[in-house]
């Protein structure tokens, strides 16, 4: 018997996997800039994920990223049955991944907390 959400946990990683490689390899919109797949989250039936995407850029330049990425949906759920020999891939939903920018702001304000920190006392 297998603990519940193991199952879609390791099917999320797979397809993380998959997408950062496709990224990287194959897809080719334009629209698409510097993305990072952080995550992936699995329904329990596995019919859909939702796919948290990091992008560097402006807020136009994410939305674009997030829109090619929509875009080439299609493309990458046939590359995930392909790869993972699913009967049905998964549906996915791409979703902006604001972590990464919380996690510098919060760096910055330590960073300035440090500095006007006197030594002296």
């Amino acid at each position: 018997m297998s603990v519940p959400g193991r199952r879609t946990d390791r099917m999320g990683h797979e397809i993380r996997v998959i997408l950062a490689e496709l990224l990287v390899r194959h897809v080719k919109d334009p629209r698409i800039g510097f993305a990072t797949v952080t995550r992936v989250e699995m329904t329990a039936d596995l019919h859909h994920a939702r796919v948290f995407v990091s992008v560097l850029g402006s807020p136009e330049e994410q939305q674009s990223t997030i829109e090619g990425l929509t875009s080439a949906a299609g493309f990458l759920r046939h590359e995930i049955g392909h790869q993972l020999d699913l009967r049905r891939a998964p549906e996915l939903d791409f979703i902006l991944d604001h972590g990464s920018e919380a996690v510098e702001k919060i760096e910055k304000l330590l960073q300035q907390i440090h500095k006007n920190e006197d030594p002296k006392g």
